[in-house]
């Protein structure tokens, strides 16, 4: 029985081809493929600037230092994403909350964001510094609302976009930081597109891309207009901030570039197979995504939910369509509910429509090289499990 992951990469003979070729050159790091991936991805989203680093948790990490979020302040999120998009907050030795969820989209809910705001202005208690908003599935969070509370509560914004390069939000392309500080891609394999592993963090502001540069390579410069003293030589330089290694290598970059040729072709094939998907399990009991207008979804993920009315539970559906060869999964467990945050004290019940949401869903198969028949093997499995008493 063949085996159908809930994602996968798509590698062609191009990608060989620039990987090898950045092999046989001078740099497999800190060379040109790096700037050209940067280049690419940012004059595809419009942003000004785009600093290529290791992953998604790094940009993460980035970001939040480049918006000097430390041990004083607090940041909110969603608590239906990766653990990442809160564990960054942490590192910089700040707080970290939620705000529950939009049940519809399963972004952010502006709503419940806009009366925890307004609650906690009221109290007099301290408000975010940031607000991390993520893309859940690849569908863009309403960015232009979360920025007009931006405005009015004076948090920063970064939007997790890790699901969503190639998406678009009010026809624009994510990650042209209209609505946002920050906004945050990454290139695991199971993303649109892939480096390996890898991540990127696009701005439109200056100041805060010479800070991530900086930062993503152990805060050493060789600028001699940033150094406290002049030059020794042609081989000085001054570690003049505490930095990471960060760094993406040439090697996953020129992967990058090479992927981001078909960027748009691979989105359009996801949206085939979400409209495929759509039409063909509407009438069972589920819970099918649903995309507000204002979104063109890079369908990273296309979530199920199994609704009281199903004949098995989420839990038994799950271990029925693995024994059936197809390799679904959950995402994500709700932050708020690991034993790390839970020792934070969180708790069950703090964020209902996270909690409802979670105990309901399964990632069932979506990847642009998926077949239309093995689309429909999953599709008719679902079925079978559906309609069984």
């Amino acid at each position: 029985m063949a085996y159908i992951p809930y994602g996968r990469q798509s590698i062609s003979e191009d990608d060989v081809r620039a990987v090898a070729e950045v092999l046989r050159s001078d740099f497999l790091t800190q060379g040109p493929a790096v700037p050209a991936f940067e280049e690419a991805v940012k004059s595809h989203c419009g942003a000004a600037h785009a600093v290529a680093v290791n992953s998604a948790t790094s940009a993460l990490h980035l970001a939040c230092l480049a918006l000097d979020i430390g041990t004083d302040d607090l940041v909110w999120t969603s608590p239906v994403t990766f653990v990442a998009s809160a564990n960054c907050v942490l590192y910089c030795g700040a707080r970290v909350d939620f705000v529950d969820i939009d049940p519809k989209t399963l972004n952010i809910s502006v709503e419940k964001l806009a009366s925890k705001l307004d609650r906690t202005a009221r109290a007099g208690e301290k408000l975010p510094k940031a607000v991390i908003a993520v893309d859940m599935c690849g569908q863009s969070c309403d960015m232009a609302a979360i920025h007009a509370l931006a405005e009015r509560y004076g948090f920063k914004v970064i939007e997790d976009a890790s699901h969503a390069v190639g998406g678009r939000y009010r026809n624009h392309p994510v990650g042209n930081c209209q609505y946002s500080d920050i906004v945050i891609f990454s290139f695991h394999p199971v993303k649109i597109i892939t480096t390996g592993e890898g991540g990127m963090a696009l701005t439109n502001a200056p100041d805060l891309a010479k800070k991530m540069q900086l930062l993503r390579s152990h805060g050493i410069t060789r600028d001699t207009s940033e150094m406290t003293s002049p030059s020794e030589g042609a081989w000085y330089y001054q570690q003049i901030a505490l930095g990471f290694n960060y760094r993406m290598t040439d090697i996953q970059a020129a992967l990058g570039s090479s992927q981001m040729r078909h960027l748009e072709e691979w989105v359009s094939r996801r949206h085939v197979l979400a409209a495929q998907y759509d039409e063909a399990l509407a009438r069972l009991p589920l819970i099918l995504p649903r995309q507000h207008h204002d979104t063109y979804s890079a369908w990273h993920l296309y979530v199920i939910q199994v609704s009281d009315e199903a004949p098995m539970s989420r839990s038994e559906m799950f271990a029925a369509l693995r024994s059936d060869g197809i390799g679904v999964n959950v995402h994500y467990i709700p932050v708020h509910m690991q034993p790390f945050y839970r020792k934070l004290g969180f708790k069950p019940g703090d964020f209902p429509a996270a909690e409802d949401y979670y105990s309901r869903a399964i990632s069932i198969p979506m990847y642009s090289s998926m077949s239309d028949p093995d689309q429909r093997f999953v599709i008719d499995q679902i079925s079978n499990r559906c309609a069984r008493s």
